[in-house]
């Protein structure tokens, strides 16, 4: 999971040294009951530097509990890394998103104009509307027509920005066990209990401590639930799906689920079910033609479906082969809302997000993404 330090750079600098309201510290891995509000911070929350282990190495570990229905103990499964030895070691060393030369010339502009005052204010009016409390877990769900569209790249900015910037816990799940790529952008470094483990564990009397034991723990009291360990052929029936969401969905104040690409079921499923949801596409002619049809087809579903939808248009080439803004009016015409999101050397590259290496434009683009998101997400209940 990305450094929460890093995750606005200069520009939130001075706004970290917001006290809390009342004076009070933040308080952390807070449940709340059923019509409880959750905590939410005065101003930007400041993070202690490593208050929370590395990712994958959870202090709580459940003993192995019984499966449900089943009349023996479940066997605790094995961790296994995210990345196997041989290949950690080839990845190039990650460069920045953008260019010193772009770097410098933003610093410099700042300095001669009045651009960094009117920026930082909408990061703040942004940082208010992304710690609203909640009374009950918010879902969103994000999916793709097809691979490579980035989905999984999107869910891991969502899941930081939300991170940071709220108090109550959050969630991360793969619903795709097809060799997901969620938990190496998150930079989880083993897997143990998957989705379809936990189906079978969850129950209404555990503690919120009891659920995190068979969760990846992250940064900024984040955690993440594997959709498999890396296995081929792993499988996560549209059920055992529902079940966890159900369970877990009291014990987080937002949930980000990366889901299958469409049409498959649990998909479907996890579309259905969340209070707002995120459509990625690549920004070629050929996803943005897949992507509009989708939308045209949601048209036909009840009206807070297209209503609650946000297509990311990913730029994963230094120049787009479509104009963004042509494209991006035709898909806002069938009633969903549109972003962009900028070409990132760092995103590009692959491997684990580092928020401090991202581009200054990325890292604003996933923050007012997530707002929007979010905001569509209290729309529902």
């Amino acid at each position: 999971m990305p450094n929460a330090d890093d995750w606005q750079g200069d520009v939130l600098r001075d706004l970290r040294g917001t006290p809390q309201q009342g004076g009070q510290s933040p308080v952390r891995a807070q449940s709340p009951g059923p019509d409880q509000s959750l905590p939410v911070p005065g101003g930007v929350p400041a993070r202690d530097a490593g208050e929370l282990p590395p990712p994958g190495n959870q202090e709580h570990r459940p003993a192995a509990p019984a499966s449900r229905g089943a009349g023996r103990p479940r066997s605790a499964p094995d961790s296994r890394p995210v990345v196997d030895d041989g290949l950690a070691g080839a990845a190039r060393r990650t460069q920045h998103g953008e260019s010193l030369v772009s770097r410098a010339t933003r610093g410099v502009r700042r300095i001669v104009s009045s651009s960094a005052a009117r920026e930082v204010a909408q990061i703040t009016r942004t940082a208010e509307l992304l710690q609203q409390p909640v009374t009950t877990g918010r879902q969103i769900a994000v999916t793709s027509i097809r691979g490579g569209a980035g989905k999984s790249t999107v869910t891991a900015l969502l899941g930081a920005t939300y991170a940071h910037y709220r108090q109550d816990p959050i969630l991360l799940v793969e619903a795709d066990p097809a060799l997901g790529s969620l938990p190496l952008r998150l930079g989880a470094k083993t897997l143990r209990w998957t989705t379809g483990d936990v189906a079978d564990i969850v129950e209404p009397q555990m503690s919120l401590l009891d659920v995190t034991g068979y969760l990846v723990q992250l940064p900024d009291n984040a955690w993440l639930l594997p959709g498999s360990q890396g296995r081929i052929g792993a499988m996560l029936d549209a059920r055992a799906y529902e079940r966890v969401m159900v369970s877990l969905r009291r014990y987080f104040g937002v949930t980000v689920v990366d889901c299958e690409t469409l049409p498959a079921e649990v998909a479907r499923v996890a579309l259905s079910a969340s209070q707002a949801r995120v459509l990625a596409t690549p920004a070629t002619l050929e996803g943005m033609t897949s992507t509009y049809n989708v939308l045209e087809w949601m048209k036909g579903l009840p009206r807070h479906v297209i209503e609650g939808t946000v297509v990311v248009v990913t730029e994963q080439v230094p120049r787009a082969g479509v104009d963004l803004d042509k494209a991006a009016q035709k898909l806002r015409s069938t009633g969903a809302a549109v972003r962009i999101l900028p070409y990132d050397r760092h995103l590009a590259s692959g491997g684990t997000i580092r928020t401090g290496l991202l581009a200054h434009s990325t890292r604003l683009a996933a923050t007012r993404l997530a707002a929007d998101v979010f905001q569509l997400s209290q729309k529902r209940r």
